[in-house]
C-alpha cells in the first residue's frame, strides 16, 4: 500500500485550529494520541510529527487491513523501499504470505524481526506517525513493538481511536506519553468555522450537538439543514456526512452498549438508577465502555448520564423505526420512577389520538409546571394536544393553545411553531388564531426582526376585531423599538393599540399598551411619561399577563433609574413571585436583572451576584437572548467579583444583541463593555465602545440620561487620553439634559467627571471640591460613593495633599470592603499601597508632577529606562523625555547626581 504512507515535510502546510496538546509532548520519543473518530488525532499527530524537525514518515492502515497479518510491515517497506534493508524485509514478506502454515514459523517470526528493526536502523532520521493505529495488524503490531525497543532514538507517535492500557505497555514503547485529544472549546470551533460565516448563536449551537469534534462540527456546517433542537427531541436526521460519522463514534462501542444508550436517548433526563433497571447488572460495565468511548459523560454527584455530543442522542433516536421506538417508550414508562416523566414516555408510546393519555399527558405538563421544569412541560402540552382526537374541537384547540403558550414562556421556539401549526390547521376562531399567532410572536421572545409574516398573518386573521388588532400592534411597537430602534415609531403604535383597545373595552390590553407608551415616553424624554404610567396602573386587568410587561414593572424600572431603590425593589418582589408561579421565564429573567440592579446600585453585592447568576441560568436554560442577562451578569460581576468573568459577559452579549438585531441590548452590552475597560486602565478600547453606544443612542433617539447613563463614562474616557474639549462638551450637554428632566440622579456621576475634567487642567482645589460634595450627595450609593472618593484621592494626589489623599483612599477602601465590591476594593488598596510608599517630606520634590516623581524615584534607585517603562506601562521614549524634564527642573545632568539628591532628600 504505498499510496498510503506518505513522507511530509517539516515546514509549509498550513496548520488548521487544532486541540490543546501539553507542551509537555515536545520532545518525547512515543506518544499515543487518542480519541473519538474526528476527534482531530491525524491533524494533531501530523503537527507533532512536524514540531520535531525531522521528516515524518506516515503509515494509514485501514479496517480492512487488521484481520492480514503484516500489512502494516509491507506499508512501511514500501514506504522505504529504497533501502536494501526494506527490499530484504519485502522479500521475507512475500516468503511468510507464501507459507503461511509453515513449520518453522516461530523462525520466520524471529527474522522478520530482526530485518524490521535493522530496516529502522538503516532508515534516515524521521517521524514515524501510525495513523488510524487501532487498525494496525496485530502481526505487524507484534513486530514492530520486539523493533522499536532495539531502535529507542527513532521518534513514534500512534493515533488510535480508543487506547485502554494493557500489562504490557503500548507497542510504540511501555513508557509511552498517553494524550486525550480533547475536544474543541467553543472559541476554537469558532474560529474553525469562521469561513461559513455562522452567527454566534448558530455556531453554539453547531458546539452542543458536535460536542467540540471538529470533523463532526464541519459536516454540521456544510448541512443545509437544520440542526436537531434537542438530544432525540427532534425528528429530523443527522445530515449524511455527520450520520455517518456518529455511526462510526458509535461501532467503537457492541451492539448491547448502543442498545443501553438508545434508551438514554429516548429519555429527557437519563441517569444512572433508570438505566440501570433497564440494563441490570451489566448496566455498569456497558456504561462504562460508552464512557471510555467518549460518547457519555456520567455525573459523579448526581448520576446523570449526558451525550458529548447531543448529535449521538439524536442519531439514537431517529435511526429507530417508529413501531421499535414506542416499544422502548413502552419500556422506559414502565422503568420510571418519576411519574411525570412515566405519562410522558405513555404519551410517546401511543401511535394515535388517545382521550385516556392525552388527559394523563396534560396533567403531567400542569405537574411540571408547577414544580419549575417548563420545557419538559412544553413537550408534555404539545404531546397532549398531539394525543387528543381531533373531532373534539374545542379540547384540541385549548390545548395546542396551551403548548403554544408553554413553548413561548420558556423561549422554545421550535415546539411553539408546531403546536401553533395546530391551531391554525383546525376549523378555530378567529381570536384562538391570533391567540397562537401572538404567542409564537411571544415565544420569538426580542428576535422579532425576522417576523413580518406573523405578523401580516395575524393581522389577516384578526379583521374586523379592534381588540386583536390592539393586541398585534403592540407587538409592532416591541419590534419598532427592539429591532429598528425606532422609539418615535413604536410609541406611535402603542398609542394606537391603546386607543383601539380602550374602545373595545380590554382594559387588560389598554394597560399593556400604555405601559409601552409610558416606557418609550420616557425614552424619549416627553413630559407625559409619568402620568401615562399613572393611567396604566389604574386600570384593572382581567386577564394575566407576563410579568415583566405590567405597569408595576416599569414604575420599578423607572424607580431604578432615579435611583430610589427602596420602592424599585418593593415593586419588583412580589412580580418575582408572580413570574415564577406562572412559569415565565422570560418575565422571571427581567425581574431578576432588575433586582441584581437595584442590589449592586444599593451596595448589596452578594445579593446582586445571586440575582444576576440566577438571570444567566435560566437565560441559558430556557434558551432565551443571552443579550439581557450578559449586560446585567457584567455590570454586577464587574463590580462584586471578577472583572474579567465580566469582560466575557459583556463581549458575548455584544455579539449576541448584534446578531439578534437587538439594538437595546447592543447599547446597554456595549456600555458595560466600555465602562469596564475604562476601570482596568483600557481607555482607548473603551472611547471605541462608548463612541458606539453613544450612535447608538442618538440613532433610538434616547433622550433622557437617566436611562443609560453612558455619559459621564463617555466624558472620563476623553479626559483619560487627553480629549478634554470634547469632555466638556458632553458634559455641558448631558447635564442640561438632566437639569430640563428634574433627573437630578445623574448630576453626582456627572460632577465626578467634572472634577477629573478640572484635575486635569490643573485646578485641583476645584476639582476636590466638587469630589466633596458629590460624595456628600451619595450615601445612599455607597459603591457610587466610593468611586468619587477614590477620584478625589487621585486628584488630592496630583494637588500634593497626600494626606488627605490617602484620607479619601482609606474611606474608599473600607466602603468596597464592607461592601463587598471586590474589585473595587483591590483598586482602592492598590491606591492606598502607593500612597503609603510614596516619599514624604522633604524626599518629594514640589517642582515634579506626580508621574516625573515616580520617574525619578525609580531613576534614582538604578532602574533601567525600559525596566521603567514596563513598571509605568509607557513608551522608553515616554521615560527619556521624563527623565529629561526631571533634569532640567532640578538642575542635575546624570543618573548619579539625581540618586544623591533623592538620597540626601530622604535624609
Amino acid at each position: 500500500m504505498p499510496d498510503s504512507a506518505m513522507w511530509m515535510s517539516a515546514s509549509h502546510e498550513a496548520v488548521p485550529v487544532l486541540p490543546v496538546v501539553p507542551e509537555d509532548v515536545n520532545g518525547t520519543r512515543r506518544v499515543v494520541l487518542f480519541g473519538p473518530p474526528g476527534s482531530g488525532k491525524t491533524t494533531a499527530a501530523g503537527v507533532l510529527g512536524r514540531r520535531s524537525g525531522l521528516p515524518v514518515l506516515r503509515l494509514a492502515p485501514g479496517p480492512q487491513d487488521t484481520g492480514i497479518p503484516y500489512t502494516g510491515l509491507l506499508e512501511l517497506a514500501l514506504a522505504l523501499q529504497a533501502l536494501p534493508a526494506a527490499r530484504e524485509l519485502t522479500a521475507r514478506l512475500d516468503e511468510a504470505a507464501d507459507r503461511p502454515g509453515s513449520p518453522d514459523r516461530s523462525s520466520s517470526a524471529l527474522r522478520l524481526r530482526r530485518q524490521t528493526a535493522a530496516l529502522l536502523r538503516e532508515a534516515p532520521p524521521m517521524t514515524l506517525v501510525v495513523d488510524n493505529a487501532q487498525w494496525l495488524d496485530p502481526a505487524s503490531a507484534a513486530v514492530l513493538g520486539w523493533a522499536l525497543r532495539l531502535t529507542p532514538e527513532l521518534p513514534v507517535i500512534a493515533a488510535e481511536r480508543t487506547w485502554r492500557p494493557e500489562a504490557g505497555g503500548h507497542w510504540c514503547g511501555e513508557d509511552a506519553y498517553t494524550v486525550r485529544v480533547p475536544a474543541l472549546t467553543a472559541g476554537q470551533l469558532t474560529v474553525l468555522l469562521s469561513p461559513y460565516r455562522l452567527s454566534p448563536r448558530e455556531a453554539a449551537r453547531i458546539h452542543a450537538c458536535s460536542g467540540g469534534n471538529p470533523a463532526l462540527a464541519l459536516a454540521l456546517a456544510d448541512a443545509s439543514r437544520p440542526l436537531p433542537d434537542r438530544d432525540g427531541g427532534s425528528e429530523s436526521a443527522l445530515p449524511p456526512t455527520a450520520r455517518q460519522l456518529v455511526s462510526e463514534w458509535l461501532d467503537e462501542v457492541p451492539a448491547q452498549v448502543q442498545e443501553l444508550l438508545t434508551f438514554a436517548a429516548l429519555d429527557d433526563r437519563p441517569d444512572l438508577e433508570l438505566l440501570g433497571r433497564l440494563a441490570g447488572p451489566a448496566a455498569e460495565t456497558l456504561l462504562a465502555q460508552a464512557e471510555a468511548a467518549e460518547l457519555i459523560d456520567i455525573g459523579r454527584a448526581d448520576g446523570s448520564v449526558r451525550f458529548t455530543a447531543s448529535a449521538i442522542g439524536t442519531e439514537l433516536a431517529t435511526r429507530l423505526p417508529g413501531t421499535t421506538r414506542r416499544l422502548l417508550h413502552a419500556r422506559l414508562a414502565e422503568a420510571s420512577r418519576d411519574s411525570v416523566r412515566r405519562d410522558r414516555h405513555t404519551a410517546l408510546a401511543a401511535d394515535t389520538a388517545d382521550p385516556r393519555t392525552a388527559r394523563h399527558t396534560a396533567r403531567a405538563a400542569d405537574r411540571a409546571r408547577l414544580r419549575g421544569e417548563h420545557l419538559l412541560a412544553a413537550e408534555l402540552s404539545l404531546l397532549a394536544a398531539e394525543r387528543t382526537p381531533r373531532d373534539d374541537t374545542g379540547l384540541f384547540t385549548e390545548r395546542a393553545l396551551t403548548a403554544v403558550r408553554d413553548a413561548a414562556h420558556c423561549g422554545d421556539l421550535s415546539r411553539s411553531r408546531a403546536a401553533a401549526r395546530l391551531v391554525l390547521e383546525q376549523h378555530s376562531s378567529p381570536a384562538q388564531r391570533v391567540s397562537a399567532l401572538l404567542s409564537l410572536l411571544d415565544a420569538s421572545g426580542q428576535r422579532l426582526n425576522g417576523a413580518d409574516e406573523l405578523f401580516a398573518e395575524a393581522v389577516h386573521e384578526a379583521a374586523g376585531r379592534p381588540d386583536l388588532i390592539a393586541q398585534i400592534l403592540l407587538r409592532q411597537a416591541v419590534r419598532a423599538n427592539v429591532n429598528e430602534g425606532d422609539p418615535q415609531q413604536a410609541d406611535a403604535l402603542a398609542a394606537q393599540a391603546a386607543a383601539l383597545a380602550q374602545a373595545a373595552g380590554d382594559t387588560t390590553t389598554t394597560a399593556l399598551a400604555l405601559t409601552m407608551q409610558a416606557r418609550l415616553q420616557r425614552i424619549l424624554g416627553s413630559p407625559g411619561a409619568d402620568a401615562t404610567l399613572d393611567r396604566a396602573l389604574s386600570l384593572p386587568r382581567t386577564t394575566a399577563v407576563t410579568a415583566n410587561t405590567t405597569p408595576e414593572h416599569l414604575a420599578a424600572r423607572h424607580a431604578l433609574f432615579d435611583d430610589r431603590l427602596t420602592d424599585a425593589r418593593t415593586l419588583l418582589l412580589p412580580l418575582l413571585v408572580q413570574a415564577r408561579r406562572a412559569g415565565d421565564a422570560e418575565g422571571t429573567v427581567d425581574i431578576l436583572r432588575s433586582l441584581a440592579e437595584v442590589e449592586i446600585r444599593a451596595g448589596r453585592c452578594a445579593q446582586a451576584l445571586d440575582y444576576a447568576a440566577r438571570a444567566q441560568a435560566l437565560t441559558d436554560r430556557a434558551g432565551l437572548p443571552p443579550g439581557p442577562a450578559c449586560y446585567t451578569s457584567a455590570l454586577v460581576e464587574g463590580t462584586a467579583s471578577r472583572t474579567d468573568l465580566a469582560l466575557a459577559h459583556a463581549r458575548r452579549g455584544v455579539d449576541t444583541a448584534r446578531q439578534d438585531d437587538n439594538k437595546v441590548f447592543l447599547s446597554r452590552n456595549l456600555f458595560a463593555l466600555g465602562h469596564l475597560l475604562l476601570v482596568t486602565g483600557r481607555p482607548k478600547e473603551a472611547l471605541e465602545a462608548l463612541q458606539e453606544v453613544r450612535v447608538l443612542e442618538e440613532l433610538q433617539q434616547v433622550h433622557d440620561p437617566s436611562v443609560l447613563r453612558w455619559h459621564p463614562e463617555l466624558a472620563e474616557t476623553l479626559v483619560a487620553l487627553g480629549h478634554l474639549d470634547q469632555a466638556q462638551g458632553l458634559l455641558d450637554d448631558t447635564r442640561r439634559a438632566a437639569t430640563g428632566l428634574g433627573r437630578d440622579a445623574v448630576l453626582p456621576s456627572l460632577e465626578r467627571t467634572q472634577a477629573l475634567l478640572d484635575a486635569a487642567s490643573g485646578d485641583y482645589d476645584t476639582a476636590a471640591q466638587r469630589l466633596h460634595d458629590a460624595a456628600d450627595r451619595l450615601h445612599a450609593l455607597p459603591l457610587e460613593r466610593g468611586r468619587t472618593l477614590l477620584a478625589l484621592s487621585h486628584t488630592e494626589r496630583r494637588g500634593r495633599r497626600r494626606a488627605s489623599a490617602r484620607t479619601a483612599a482609606q474611606s474608599a477602601a473600607d466602603l468596597f470592603t464592607a461592601h463587598q465590591a471586590h474589585p473595587w476594593a483591590q483598586t482602592a488598596a492598590q491606591a492606598l499601597s502607593r500612597l503609603e510608599a510614596a516619599p514624604t517630606g522633604g524626599n518629594t520634590h514640589p517642582r515634579l508632577t506626580s508621574a516625573e516623581q515616580r520617574c525619578a524615584e525609580l531613576a534614582a534607585a538604578g532602574t533601567s529606562n525600559r525596566d521603567i517603562a514596563a513598571t509605568l506601562t509607557v513608551s522608553v521614549k515616554t521615560v527619556e523625555a521624563t527623565l529629561t524634564r526631571v533634569y532640567r527642573k532640578l538642575g542635575l545632568h546624570s543618573r548619579v547626581q539625581l540618586a544623591h539628591a533623592f538620597t540626601a532628600a530622604r535624609e
